[in-house]
């Protein structure tokens, strides 16, 4: 069910539980998600069993997800590539996350490691959303690249997926549980399309907003 929806210029803003949501979007070019998965700092581990549903039915020709290394996410796609983010600003120089690439073309593509820091309150020069396990915006600049279409991220949490779309000029649909977290996507979104630099227009319609009961 769709509490409420926001459109922000190419953003399609949902805040409502991805399992029901989406069903009512069909297919969708690329998803590109930091879901909940087994991990031992405690993170959302209730969503885990959600996550595992929307991978194996989430209609997509294109997956760049975050997961546990210690087993495959289970998406039906074809397994092209395992990725690295190298963790460069943490107490441990080895530290890293891995993010598993699945296309429906099978075509086995280059692997990389993805050197970006951790984000969190107090690092110089960097705004942190508040969300436990936010992501470098650069990082998922990164793994929009590798994709082409319109990008669903049915985990949106504080948003950093949209506003990696936004720099890019691509289309995303967000789809986040969280009335909080929404609230903070929506205003971190709205707010990347107010930058100067970005590459999209300077200026962008007025966010629109649905109520649903």
């Amino acid at each position: 069910m769709i509490k409420r929806e926001m459109t922000i210029g190419d953003c399609r803003l949902i805040l409502g539980d991805c399992l029901e949501v989406l069903p009512t979007l069909g297919k969708v070019d690329a998803v590109v998600t930091d879901p909940p998965y087994p991990n031992a700092a405690g993170h959302f581990v209730e969503g885990i069993a959600t996550a595992r549903k929307i991978m194996a039915v989430a209609e997509a020709g294109h997956w760049m997800v975050f997961w546990t290394e210690v087993e495959k996410p289970p998406v039906s796609l074809p397994l092209v590539a395992v990725h690295v983010w190298h963790r460069t600003n943490t107490n441990r120089p080895d530290n890293y996350e891995p993010i598993f690439e699945f296309n429906s073309d099978g075509v086995k593509k280059a692997s990389r490691v993805l050197p970006h820091c951790v984000i969190f309150p107090g690092l110089t020069g960097i705004e942190a959303s508040g969300h436990p396990t936010e992501k470098n915006v650069n990082l998922m600049m990164d793994l929009v690249k590798r994709t082409r279409g319109a990008v669903l991220d049915p985990f949106m949490g504080s948003g950093t997926t949209g506003v990696a779309c936004v720099k890019l000029g691509r289309k995303f649909i967000g789809i986040e549980i969280d009335e909080g977290y929404f609230a903070i996507a929506c205003e971190r979104i709205r707010k990347a399309y107010a930058q100067p630099d970005m590459f999209v227009a300077a200026r962008v319609p007025e966010p629109t907003q649905e109520a649903f009961l």
